[in-house]
């Protein structure tokens, strides 16, 4: 049974390891599911499905219900010289009533609207396109704001680990200085000036433990999450598989392009006729039969059905002028296109020498912590031989742990400057 909650042990105790460790590209990951301009999105498309509903039910047909009384002052009837004619018919022709009254409903229904509605649902897609691929722009930016906060924390945790390792160096050199003061060897002011040292910089590691805590707290705001006990994984330093840019501002141009087309398709379409069925009836008085409303002033129902075309000529006022202007749009976004792609490119050349450079300082850290390690022991050696200079021990102390902590930045700049690129890139 022991045997059996050792396996066990075994194989959960990984989970909990990579359970504490969290990587830059979670972080990312959950900032920008985090971050509120995400929900523009669900904001972008149901708009789009509204716009896109209004324009289906444009073909639905429309149906209008009216009532109206009206009094007028003067209303159709016969010359008065013909009234004796009539009376010697028999026939008796009052006239219209002044007071007349309508209640009715008038249908019409689309027949060919031009490629409106068309042009409409393709000009509403584009246009929530180019919103998405705005949205885009923003929330990209985003990364970069993450990457920034998690590397600070790299750099902070190098420092705070070659810190504590100088501590450790440091009181364990304290330790024989105090052995050597009660064998009467040293002087206490040669252990003062170490202990001295020690606290310095135990105080350094507590600044450097705020300061962590502070970058921790901001990347929690980001990613909507607590880090307090995470391990930061420090990443690869894998280049970027190709030097092609596809940032998400490129794609914006493009949107913006497709959404300038759509409004140029609706100003071609504005100058298309319009046709379709109408069909109109009314309960009331006068009827569409005059003669018959003359004679006898009761109520009819009339019912009036056709076919209808409309054509506006005001759109050929300004369609030139109107094409002219999205022309000038899409010049306008070509050139901001190619200005961004120029200095995207200049950037991602910058940032390449950059990354050249500190790889080339990486190089010989390694060396040069060698080196002040073996300068460092050397002067440990002299203190075990009782051949003591506190002030020369604490320089080689120091001068190594400044040497670790420029080999660790060094290595976490040449990753940082390679994110900035891939950042550059989108890659």
């Amino acid at each position: 049974m022991k045997t059996f909650l050792m396996s066990l042990l075994g194989l959960f105790a990984p989970l909990s390891v990579f359970a504490a460790e969290v990587t830059i590209e979670q972080c990312e990951d959950w900032a920008l599911d985090n971050y509120p301009l995400v929900k523009q999105y669900r904001l972008i498309e149901q708009m789009q499905s509204i716009e896109l509903s209004d324009v289906n039910k444009a073909w639905l047909p429309r149906v209008d219900v009216y009532a109206q009384a009206t009094v007028q002052n003067k209303v159709p009837g016969f010359p008065e010289s013909m009234q004796p004619m009539l009376q010697q018919l028999g026939v008796n022709l009052p006239g219209l009533r002044k007071d007349q009254y309508r209640v009715g409903a008038e249908i019409s229904q689309t027949i060919w609207d031009g490629g409106k509605g068309k042009t409409d649902r393709e000009s509403y897609r584009a246009e929530a396109a180019s919103r998405t691929a705005s949205n885009d722009v923003e929330l990209y930016a985003v990364r970069e704001r993450v990457q920034d906060l998690y590397f600070a924390i790299l750099l902070t945790d190098a420092q705070i680990e070659q810190s504590q390792l100088m501590v450790t160096q440091i009181d364990a050199n304290l330790t024989k200085l105090r052995a050597m003061l009660r064998c009467g060897t040293v002087m206490q002011s040669d252990v003062d000036v170490v202990e001295a040292q020690s606290l310095t910089v135990q105080q350094n590691i507590k600044r450097l433990n705020g300061m962590r805590d502070g970058y921790r707290r901001a990347l929690e705001i980001f990613v909507g999450q607590s880090l307090e006990g995470k391990t930061f994984v420090c990443p690869s330093e894998a280049m970027p598989t190709d030097m092609e840019c596809r940032r998400p501002e490129l794609a914006y141009f493009d949107a913006q392009k497709r959404y300038n087309d759509s409004r140029l398709a609706l100003v071609k379409v504005s100058t298309m006729p319009r046709i379709g069925f109408f069909a109109q009836g009314y309960y009331g008085y006068p009827g569409y039969d005059y003669f018959g409303s003359m004679s006898s002033r009761t109520w009819t129902f009339n019912v009036m059905a056709g076919i209808k075309a409309s054509w506006s000529i005001d759109a050929f006022y300004n369609k030139k002028n109107n094409k002219t202007r999205l022309a000038l749009g899409n010049e306008s976004i070509d050139t901001n296109a190619d200005v961004f792609r120029l200095n995207n490119a200049m950037l991602s050349a910058q940032q390449q020498e950059d990354i050249r450079s500190r790889r080339a300082l990486t190089e010989d850290d390694q060396r040069i912590v060698a080196l002040r390690t073996s300068v460092r022991k050397a002067a440990e050696a002299k203190l075990d031989n009782g051949v003591i200079d506190t002030t020369d021990l604490l320089d080689k102390i120091t001068d190594e742990s400044t040497a670790a902590v420029n080999a660790s930045y060094h290595r976490i700049e040449l990753i940082r400057a390679i994110y900035k690129l891939k950042y550059i890139l989108n890659q």
